[in-house]
């Protein structure tokens, strides 16, 4: 997810309960949102979460804060969107194993007017998040490639990552794409 103004966010929000649902929508929409989704059972959000790929999740701590737990994790595992708790009352603790399971931030009900700041940042911290995490799996694949190139023509580090780079050169090709077609087709080569 790229980031970009937060004017019209596709938002998903769950809680055990219906009252609050019902109180969140108008709010999320007072920020100029849109609520795609309202989510009650821990079973049916990731389903949700999948098909709807809202720009960010609200999840409400109700009467039960396993529930609330169960919400998140679903919706992260997804990993469609940052999660935001929201909370009426402060609860370190339960922020804290909130946090284990994967929110970005937790705002409070009581101060409504700061949540659009909370979502950019949230938003920001997401996108950060994705853009490190694909780096790290594009050095991990390139990694692989030149691991695959040592072994096969007996060089060092240095050499197989020459190698790489100047065959993508030479074919005007992204580093990335010859270490995939590398990693995928030195499968079907005969060991040496």
């Amino acid at each position: 997810m790229n980031y970009r103004e937060t004017e019209h966010l596709r938002v998903l929000i769950a809680n055990e309960r219906k009252d609050r649902l019902a109180l969140l929508a108008p709010i999320v929409a007072s920020l100029g949102h849109e609520v795609i989704a309202r989510e009650i059972d821990v079973a049916d959000v990731g389903l949700v979460t999948a098909r709807e790929r809202p720009d960010v999740a609200l999840v409400g701590l109700g009467q039960s804060s396993e529930h609330a737990l169960g919400l998140i994790e679903k919706i992260v595992h997804e990993a469609s969107c940052p999660v935001i708790l929201l909370i009426h009352a402060p609860d370190p603790a339960f922020v804290k194993e909130a946090s284990k399971r994967g929110i970005f931030a937790y705002i409070t009900d009581a101060e409504t007017k700061d949540w659009q700041s909370s979502i950019d940042i949230v938003l920001r911290r997401f996108t950060e998040y994705h853009d490190l995490e694909g780096a790290f799996g594009r050095r991990a694949l390139i990694e692989r490639a030149k691991g695959i190139l040592m072994e096969r023509h007996s060089i060092d580090e240095r050499s197989a990552f020459a190698m790489l780079r100047d065959a993508a050169r030479q074919r005007n090709r992204k580093l990335t794409d010859l270490a995939t077609g590398i990693v995928d087709g030195h499968l079907l080569l005969p060991p040496n």
